[in-house]
């Protein structure tokens, strides 16, 4: 999987009228410190001279601060209004309050990302950078349009540059975190059968209790499928109700009625294995759970303030 592949795992949904990802445009305006020089006054004849004052820069409003790394104002209000004209774009209305809790957790996430990397030693020269921004002007028809493009999204050469920066090495810790997802895990194989009402369940309970062929009657209900859930691993299920019955049956046992907002199911484990490889669609989500629950370990450990 590429480094760029790896924000498909965001803890929200969000899609844009653009080719660059998302989180490859969510950071960067360059720090504008501004000096603060007093002037110099005349001394007296025959005092001592008074010591040269030194220039004091004046930080750039802060949005947040991670870790001691600041994240500029002017960042933060730049990229939400990148988020605003993505949902205006897809016909959606942007709520004020929740657009500014995105932008700003997708910028904490990133800056936390980007940390990580560098004290695994990850390091970018300007090699690198300006390959990646050939490539994006490449992708995007010239310089022209590429400048085009950035007057559209609020971006200057400056904050562009950084933002690739920030990203690169935010995508590369991402890469780390999913790759040291195992790729075989205990799973079960089970199919179920729905039904909408309890009695219905009741029914099927008791004829399964009789010895009746759960696959038969799964695919009485479910002609098409037969009720088929393929092997999955623990946290992949939509219903956790049925997900944990399945993991605490053996192969070859059914499970009571269980009810859920979907109805009323009953479920079979066909099999079960310590050491299953995991499908591609089950690898998917158990990397993006990885990417989750880090982000979760590493806010709860950061000190982080929101300005």
């Amino acid at each position: 999987m590429t480094a760029f592949a790896c924000f498909r795992y965001n803890l929200r949904v969000h899609t844009k009228k653009n080719f660059l990802p998302f989180f490859l445009l969510s950071i960067g305006l360059l720090a504008v410190l501004l000096a603060a020089c007093a002037p110099r006054v005349g001394a007296p004849a025959g005092s001592t001279p008074l010591p040269e004052m030194t220039p004091t820069p004046t930080e750039a409003p802060m949005a947040a601060r991670v870790n001691g790394k600041g994240i500029l104002l002017s960042e933060f209000q730049a990229e939400l209004q990148r988020y605003q004209a993505a949902a205006q774009q897809t016909g959606q209305i942007a709520d004020e309050t929740q657009a500014t809790q995105v932008v700003l957790d997708e910028l904490i996430n990133q800056t936390l990302l980007a940390q990580a990397a560098a004290q695994q030693n990850f390091a970018l020269d300007e090699a690198a950078v300006q390959s990646r921004l050939d490539e994006i002007t490449a992708a995007i028809g010239g310089v022209e349009k590429l400048q085009t493009w950035m007057n559209e999204n609020f971006y200057s050469s400056e904050s562009l540059e950084l933002a690739l920066e920030r990203s690169m090495a935010a995508a590369w810790m991402c890469d780390q975190i999913i790759a040291a997802v195992p790729l075989q895990v205990e799973q079960v194989h089970a199919r179920q059968i729905l039904v909408e009402s309890q009695s219905k369940a009741e029914e099927i309970l008791r004829q399964l209790q009789a010895g009746t062929s759960f696959e038969n009657l799964a695919y009485q209900i479910d002609p098409l499928t037969g009720g088929e859930l393929g092997w999955f691993p623990q946290g992949y299920l939509l219903q956790p109700e049925v997900e944990q019955a399945a993991f605490s049956l053996q192969p070859g046992s059914f499970s009571g009625i269980i009810r859920t907002s979907y109805g009323y199911h009953l479920v079979e484990v066909i099999a079960r294995e310590a050491d299953h490889t995991l499908s591609p669609d089950a690898l998917l989500h158990q990397q993006r759970l990885a990417l989750e629950k880090w982000l979760k370990d590493k806010r709860e450990q950061a000190s982080i303030e929101i300005y």
